[in-house]
């Protein structure tokens, strides 16, 4: 089994801890105006890459 050897600093363990964050997702706008994810359709809308995906119920 693995031992420490020595006890790690608050440094070393920052450093280590510092890739542990949390993403923050990208967001971008639609047509519509409404926030979206990248690359998806529109949940408000329906439409992707300027064209319309889902028809809308009106």
């Amino acid at each position: 089994m693995a031992v420490a050897q020595a006890k790690k600093s608050k440094s070393k363990k920052g450093m280590r801890r510092s890739h542990h964050r949390v993403a923050i997702p990208t967001i971008v706008f639609c047509q519509c105006g409404e926030a979206a994810l990248p690359h998806r359709v529109c949940a408000a809308c329906g439409a992707y890459n300027g064209r319309q995906m889902i028809k809308e119920n009106a």
